[in-house]
């Protein structure tokens, strides 16, 4: 099975997301054993950025990882055990809210979100984690 960097690398919706990990010196870290959970904006939350904002974070590499670290927790959590989770903390160091979309914890169809983005595609499994999509790149505080 793939690991979180080998899916990213061969999802063309992650080219953004995988120059960012890559500028930001963390693919060794994501292609450890984990396991991780990682919240993976497509290239459409990084486009949706103030113009600049993707250039400038390149150009300073640990301001970009701290940023992707907060995209980022350890330990493996499908939607289900997200959705008995109000929070879950980062890499980062700062949590992540969780919020629930319509339906019932055992109702895995229906969408949650992630600070103030949406998962588009869940439970997406690699070899030392979970990959969750998500429309919006989530930022601390």
């Amino acid at each position: 099975m793939p690991n979180i960097v080998e899916i990213a690398v061969s999802n063309d919706n992650f080219k953004t997301l995988v120059a960012a990990v890559q500028a930001a010196g963390l693919v060794e870290a994501l292609q450890s054993p984990g396991p991780f959970t990682v919240f993976a904006p497509v290239d459409a939350a990084f486009a949706a950025l103030p113009p600049g904002t993707v250039q400038t974070l390149v150009q300073n590499p640990p301001q970009l990882a701290r940023i992707l670290k907060f995209h980022v927790v350890a330990g493996k959590f499908t939607q289900a055990d997200l959705a008995k989770l109000s929070k879950v903390e980062s890499l980062e160091g700062s949590p992540i809210p969780i919020f629930q979309g319509k339906g019932s914890a055992n109702d895995c169809s229906h969408a949650f979100e992630v600070k103030n983005a949406t998962v588009i595609a869940a439970d997406i499994e690699a070899d030392n984690g979970i990959i969750h999509v998500i429309d919006r790149v989530i930022l601390m505080g």
